[in-house]
């Protein structure tokens, strides 16, 4: 049988990842040789314990344990470098991705394809999130060169070359996703039906999510830039016009007076717009700086593993 491993980032899933792991053994069991790597994203409830746990149980389960939390797509990097299999399915730990649905994405990764994303028509949650959702959809194509038609999500299978060069990414601040379009344009999605959460809610607010988007937007693209070139031009543009027409008028009709308000209102637009620009211009030399002195992407604190004898930690 082919091998297959299984990624999954935990946080607050204490109740939940035991039922998540029991999915994934009984829907892959029969047509894969799967391993399940569950990474601790130093979740502030029990869900270490469960891990430990579940290795103890199983022997196709490895635990991981990060040092602090790093966030979603660090916890992911963390476990990658474990991966043995031919495949790789990235999930997440709240029960609203479907396991039964796995053999279905290997198929279409099968046909030819180098990722497979599964696509969710309805999503169960927040109106606003499924908005942020289309939004960040829309400003992928043309921020991280997406292929149109393509729906992505953090429920996807890739092949191991892929795994393989991803390992290779060393920012501490990873966007999986954006590094992903530039390994391949190779990919396709199946329909999935999005289920319910099986307990909690989402962790992820508006601010994080915001956070997020940015971090996406900037680390593989200059296009943020190219727009705040274009609009200081534009601005430029305006500033001289207005200009032209105010010595105009003041020539033709000396009576008028100096407008305060409307000079006001013209310093408070284009600093707004030189503040962008200076913020997005940060943003790119932030990333520089992080990644120049080497901060850490994630610290592994303890890997659990049962090879069949006693439980091991590595």
């Amino acid at each position: 049988m082919k091998k297959l491993d299984v990624i999954i980032p935990c946080y607050n899933s204490q109740h939940t990842i035991r039922t998540v792991v029991d999915g994934i053994l009984k829907a892959t069991e029969e047509r894969f040789d799967t391993r399940i790597l569950l990474s601790n994203d130093h979740s502030p409830d029990d869900v270490w314990n469960e891990i430990k746990m579940l290795c103890m149980e199983h022997q196709n389960v490895i635990g991981i344990d990060l040092a602090r939390n790093f966030g979603q797509q660090s916890a992911r990097m963390a476990a990658i470098h474990f991966v043995e299999g031919d495949y790789v399915v990235f999930m997440d730990d709240d029960g609203q991705h479907d396991s039964e649905y796995i053999p279905k994405l290997v198929e279409k990764l099968d046909e030819g394809y180098d990722i497979v994303y599964a696509s969710f028509e309805y999503k169960k949650q927040a109106k606003w999130k499924s908005l942020g959702s289309d939004f960040r959809q829309i400003t992928s194509e043309w921020l991280e060169e997406k292929p149109k038609g393509i729906h992505t999500s953090s429920y996807f299978v890739v092949k191991r070359y892929i795994v393989d060069e991803l390992k290779k990414y060393p920012s501490p601040s990873p966007i999986i996703f954006g590094y992903l379009m530039k390994i391949t344009q190779n990919i396709s999605s199946v329909p999935v039906p999005h289920m319910a959460r099986l307990q909690g809610k989402s962790g992820y607010n508006l601010k994080k999510l915001v956070r997020l988007w940015l971090n996406a937007a900037t680390s593989f693209s200059v296009v943020p830039l190219r727009l705040a070139s274009y609009l200081g031009f534009l601005s430029s543009g305006i500033g001289i016009a207005a200009l032209a027409i105010i010595v105009v008028r003041k020539l033709l009709y000396p009576q008028i007076a100096a407008g305060y308000t409307s000079t006001i209102a013209v310093i408070l637009l284009f600093f707004g717009i030189v503040l962008i620009m200076l913020g997005l211009t940060g943003e790119y030399i932030g990333r520089m700086f992080m990644t120049i002195n080497c901060v850490p992407q994630y610290v592994i604190k303890e890997v659990v593993w049962n090879k069949g004898e006693e439980i091991k930690n590595v």
